[in-house]
């Protein structure tokens, strides 16, 4: 460790988990975040002795970068079925947890109409529970644009139709999602 700065190694074994989370969160898909997440650190690899004492805000700002520029060049269309999928819960499945999956399903369909900066705001405040200037600094902007990012997310999440009601907006900010 030179200068306070991880070994990237040790980075590496103890961030993964939650950079792992954090790129599923952004793309909905383990396999793609699984790729995201080595495509950052492998990024960050080339640049660590640069990086300095702290490096998550200049990985995570990898990751979102990484995740917007995949995002610019998939097709994101609708493929059109003719059967429908069979039901998740085969035999009715327990009514609480029904409700739950449904519910999660319903919040990431919402987070999915959001702008990329949007959802990425959102992803990195809430789920990642980075204060504002942390978001900032890996989004590249004024803390004062990540809270008006965040607002008009919470907004159009709170008017979504996919979510019947605010329960799932209200966990999301009060709990950290």
């Amino acid at each position: 460790m030179a200068g306070g700065q991880p070994e990237f190694g040790t980075y590496v074994a103890e961030r993964s988990p939650r950079l792992l989370r954090t790129a599923y969160l952004l793309c909905r898909d383990w396999a793609t975040a699984e790729d995201l997440v080595q495509t950052a650190l492998t990024k960050a690899w080339l640049a660590w002795s640069r990086v300095g004492d702290d490096p998550d805000p200049y990985v995570y700002r990898i990751l979102v970068n990484t995740h917007n520029s995949w995002w610019r060049r998939r097709w994101r269309s609708e493929v059109p079925t003719e059967v429908m999928p069979e039901n998740a819960f085969p035999g009715g499945g327990h009514v609480e947890e029904r409700g739950r999956v449904e519910e999660r399903d319903a919040l990431w369909t919402a987070l999915g109409r959001l702008g990329k900066r949007e959802r990425a705001a959102i992803v990195l405040r809430y789920f990642c529970d980075l204060e504002h200037a942390a978001v900032a600094e890996i989004l590249d902007c004024e803390p004062v644009t990540v809270r008006s990012q965040i607002s008009r997310a919470l907004a159009k999440l709170r008017v979504d139709p996919t979510l019947r009601d605010h329960a799932a907006v209200d966990a999301l900010v009060s709990q950290g999602a």
